[in-house]
């Protein structure tokens, strides 16, 4: 029998397969232009400091071999580096693995997303599709494929200068809310002094134990202090002469009109014994029934309730005097209690007291802080535009009031202006342990915290300072636009003259808006302002707008000229000559 060897047949299969593979490889490779990539968005953007990638695939019929593995990795390249995002890996027909099938026959589409983290020199990039194609032991790497030019990084040039609130003792506005921006000082301070004598009944004539009393002796006092005394100034004297409820209306009437005379005789006597120099006015109510019901309601008299019920159903003195009386256990009470309270005169003297001056206050606070009160001191600093004359005040206000928190979040607030993010949060954090629950201090904390960075931690800050003013919604505004929610950053800014409601427009869409709020922008000298409109300008194709605008913002930022220059946002400009004139 003949013997065959069958070696060399193998090898010679072996080596036909190996050529059938191969030759796969290199036609995939050479005709890699027949797979079409749609990139999402056509130029990249940075959003949330993530640049997000969507790809979409599609691969001709009789194209993709069916042993064949395929793995595309997009990488972005800049200068300094390249960032890689994650690889796609697809396989042919034939091929026992798990990842997305391409028919040979029918061709097949893969979509494809991923994000990379911002660097700025992304600026100026080239994203390419790097692919790898193998069956069995051999593999064919292809010519890079170029997908993208550039990153678009208008979101990172958000003004991030989130606004700190001076600390203040705060007052309720009309509408119930706290306002951050009313401060106890008061230069002019309204005030009153009142004092009563009272009469027997029936009676007109003031008794000397009433004169001697020390609510008499008091009020000579306070209308004394008014000659040659520049700090108060008179605003009114009033004398008001009352009879109680009681007894004939007619008779009540004359009776109270004697006790006004008889009080105003005694006024004038006194101001004359001081030389003062001051006009009052006189009225008289003949039957106190106002009083005698705010009296009535802080009194423990039985049956008060039905007594203040009567006064509400009757209007008539006669018929609500007749209910009272028939009550008899009640008014022998309000008889003894209440109706001797209200046969009477009342004098009011009313004044301004005037503080000291603002030369006055910032000498003071210069030479002798002690002599001001908190709410001077802490005046006394608005009244400088110096920031380091304004930390010394603080540091005196620290000094003389160490348990008001006001003091170390007023220097904080100075220190952050000054960029000392760290410092202003040292004493931001020694406010907070005084006032654990200052919607004030809660906002200049996130201003720290979105300063480092921190976004958690601001947004949890800022929530807590809800009610503390229009800053926190300017400071949220800011938050939103770095954490890519521009809709929010729209409704937090509203119409805010900051720049950044102008880019928080631009970012979500609405150009003419972002003009409307850029060209409304009241920053003196901002630069950014003009800058946002150059961008409106190229993305509405007005070229004389982002000409003039661009031209503007260097002028005033030189330095914003290597920013333009990378501006994925000006790349159609890139070469024309107007353009390189204005940032070269």
């Amino acid at each position: 029998m003949r013997k065959f060897n069958f070696k060399p047949l193998a090898i010679v299969a072996l080596a036909a397969v190996m050529l059938s593979g191969c030759a796969s490889l290199q036609k995939m490779k050479k005709n890699a232009n027949l797979i079409n990539f749609k990139t999402t968005p056509e130029v990249l953007e940075t959003h949330a400091g993530k640049v997000d990638l969507a790809i979409d695939g599609k691969f001709p019929a009789k194209y993709f071999a069916k042993k064949v593995t395929m793995v595309a990795t997009p990488v972005l390249k800049y200068e300094g580096g390249e960032k890689t995002f994650e690889p796609v890996t697809l396989q042919g027909q034939k091929v026992k693995a798990n990842n997305k099938v391409i028919s040979l026959s029918t061709g097949g589409s893969f979509a494809y997303k991923d994000a990379v983290p911002y660097a700025e020199a992304m600026r100026l990039s080239n994203l390419e599709l790097r692919i790898t194609a193998s069956q069995g032991a051999k593999s064919v790497d292809f010519a890079p494929i170029q997908l993208a030019k550039g990153v678009i990084a208008t979101p990172t040039l958000v003004v991030n200068y989130p606004t700190p609130i001076l600390g203040v003792k705060r007052e309720k506005n009309t509408t119930g809310k706290y306002d951050p921006n009313i401060d106890e000082f008061q230069r002019i301070v309204p005030d009153e002094y009142t004092a009563d004598i009272k009469y027997l009944i029936n009676k007109a004539d003031i008794r000397k134990e009433e004169l001697t009393k020390d609510e008499i002796a008091k009020l000579n006092e306070y209308n004394k202090a008014l000659a040659n005394n520049p700090s108060r100034k008179l605003r009114s004297m009033e004398v008001s002469s009352y009879a109680s409820p009681d007894g004939a209306l007619d008779l009540n009437a004359k009776l109270a009109e004697k006790r006004m005379d008889a009080s105003s005789k005694f006024l004038t006597k006194e101001l004359k014994k001081e030389e003062i120099e001051a006009e009052f006015k006189t009225k008289f109510t003949a039957e106190d029934w106002d009083g005698f019901k705010e009296m009535m309601g802080k009194s423990n008299i039985q049956d008060k309730e039905l007594i203040l019920r009567v006064l509400s159903m009757y209007t008539d003195p006669e018929v609500r005097e007749r209910e009272i009386k028939n009550l008899s256990a009640a008014f022998t009470g309000v008889a003894s209690e209440i109706l001797p309270q209200l046969r009477r005169s009342k004098f009011t003297t009313s004044i301004d007291l005037i503080g000291k001056s603002d030369e006055e206050i910032a000498a003071l606070a210069d030479s002798d802080p002690s002599k001001l009160n908190p709410a001077e001191l802490l005046y006394a600093a608005t009244l400088t535009k110096d920031a380091n004359k304004k930390l010394a005040i603080y540091n005196s206000f620290m000094k003389q009031f160490p348990n008001d928190w006001r003091g170390y979040n007023n220097a904080g607030m100075v220190l952050v202006k000054q960029g000392k993010t760290a410092d202003a949060k040292s004493l931001f954090e020694k406010a907070e342990k005084l006032n654990n629950n200052e919607p004030i201090i809660k906002n200049n904390l996130g201003v720290c915290a979105l300063k480092e960075g921190d976004l958690a931690k601001a947004e949890t800050y800022f929530g807590a300072a809800s009610g503390a003013g229009d800053a926190v919604n300017n400071n949220l505004g800011i938050l939103s636009i770095i954490k890519g929610d521009y809709a929010k950053a729209v409704k937090y800014l509203g119409d805010s003259d900051s720049p950044n409601t102008g880019l928080a427009k631009i970012l979500a869409g609405d150009n003419n808006g972002a003009l409307k709020s850029l060209e409304n922008c009241t920053w003196e000298g901002c630069y950014w302002k003009e800058y946002f409109k150059a961008v409106v300008g190229a993305r509405t194709a007005k070229e004389n707008l982002m000409y003039e605008s661009l031209e503007k913002a260097v002028k005033m930022k030189p330095e914003l000229k290597k920013t333009a220059a990378t501006d994925m946002e000006f790349a159609k400009f890139f070469n024309e000559a107007k353009f390189k004139e204005i940032v070269k």
